[in-house]
């Protein structure tokens, strides 16, 4: 009998990308019991995604000794614990939790070893200490741009933890060449949100019959853009700025605005600050509440266009051949920034995220681009990470 496999990662958070990834693992391993982790006990089934074990407390587990450990995919190796336990909090309870350990590092380190289950600094790449017994260890398409900003001591911590396991994926070339430049053996692969469209795509696209979806290709006929900011776009000069690139995008194309969020942990999407940028807006535009990843999708593949800052927006529009832009902070220039080396790996050399001050020029752009290599990138996406997904998974049976 094959041994059971734990699929690891954040999806015990409500983060889009996150919440897809153990859909993918297990439409890919079909027939093989599955366990469901990540490092809190939540219950994420509200929104399309699992029901969650935390990690800490399967290591006692009999039943799974000899199991196998598949970290699912992320931005897992530059995650520090801090980063984690705070985006696991509710939203209402980060600023009171910041404020009281802003001057208690002992204190706060040992929050961190309760509420996360682990002393790691870096909780969601784990190791054979995490979960005693364990079979194989694999990462499947995680990232880490920002791996190399990382102190010294944490992100050896993790360069420790690849260099022992059966095999690593990792999903974009920023974070392969500083995994190679420490003897690290990694293969890339594209990310496993490729594959949405792939797997999902009749039901997904059935969701346009029925609300939220129908309500939006109600209201705007003749299409939408569908756009998404991360939290970190909500300055008021900011939002400005953004509300009047989609009054003069909405003029050139005739298409209506529809704002989501991606992410509803702390840190991630804030539906207040979409709501100041439809109250800047003179032209059509609706906020989309749904939090359900399957809702999400659905938008997504049924807009005309797409812009955001999230990466998992960006892929899942692209697999349903939606032409889409990253959008990038005024502050983000030479930082690190997981979508612009994920686009500049798997689409091409050049791409990148389009400044917030020219974002009705990047969607003119995408609208105007050919959809035929669209299509024959997004088959080579599927294709490659079929084979890397494969090359992994020979180590789970």
């Amino acid at each position: 009998m094959a041994a059971p496999i734990v699929l690891f990662g954040a999806f015990d958070r409500h983060n889009f990308g996150d919440l897809l990834f153990p859909h993918v693992a297990a439409a890919l391993l079909p027939g093989r019991e599955l366990v469901f982790a990540g490092l809190a006990e939540r219950d994420l089934r509200p929104f399309g995604g699992h029901r969650v074990q935390a990690l800490h407390r399967l290591a006692g587990d009999g039943a799974l000794r000899g199991a196998h450990l598949l970290h699912v995919g992320g931005e897992i190796l530059s995650c520090s614990a801090r980063q984690a336990a705070l985006m696991l909090l509710p939203a209402d309870e980060l600023t009171p939790t910041l404020s009281y350990l802003e001057h208690r590092p002992d204190e706060e380190r040992q929050w961190l070893r309760t509420w996360l289950g682990t002393a790691s600094p870096m909780p969601y790449v784990a190791s054979r200490d995490d979960l005693p017994g364990v079979g194989r260890i694999v990462f499947d398409a995680v990232g880490g741009v920002a791996l190399g900003a990382l102190p010294p001591a944490w992100r050896q911590a993790v360069l420790g933890r690849l260099a022992a396991a059966d095999a690593v994926g990792v999903r974009d070339a920023t974070t392969l060449a500083q995994l190679q430049s420490a003897g690290i053996a990694a293969a890339l692969m594209p990310d496993p949100a490729v594959m949405v469209e792939t797997l999902f795509g009749a039901e997904i696209r059935a969701r346009a019959g029925r609300p939220p979806v129908a309500q939006v290709l109600a209201a705007f006929p003749a299409g939408c853009i569908a756009v998404q900011l991360s939290a970190d776009f909500g300055d008021d000069a900011t939002l400005a700025r953004v509300a009047a690139q989609l009054d003069a995008a909405a003029a050139d194309t005739g298409l209506g605005t529809v704002l989501f969020r991606a992410g509803a942990a702390p840190w991630h999407d804030d539906l207040g600050r979409l709501a100041q940028v439809a109250a800047r807006m003179v032209s059509p535009v609706q906020l989309f509440e749904s939090l359900d990843v399957w809702d999400i999708c659905a938008l997504l593949a049924h807009g005309r266009v797409h812009a955001g800052s999230s990466l998992h927006g960006h892929i899942v529009a692209s697999a349903f051949g939606v032409p889409a832009i990253g959008l990038a902070r005024p502050d983000e220039a030479g930082q690190p920034a997981k979508l612009a080396a994920y686009a500049a790996t798997w689409e091409s050399p050049d791409a990148g995220a389009w400044p917030v001050a020219r974002l009705a020029e990047g969607l003119r752009a995408a609208l105007q681009d050919d959809a035929a290599p669209r299509d024959a990138r997004r088959r080579r996406w599927v294709a490659a990470y079929r084979e890397g997904f494969e090359r992994v998974a020979r180590c789970l049976r």
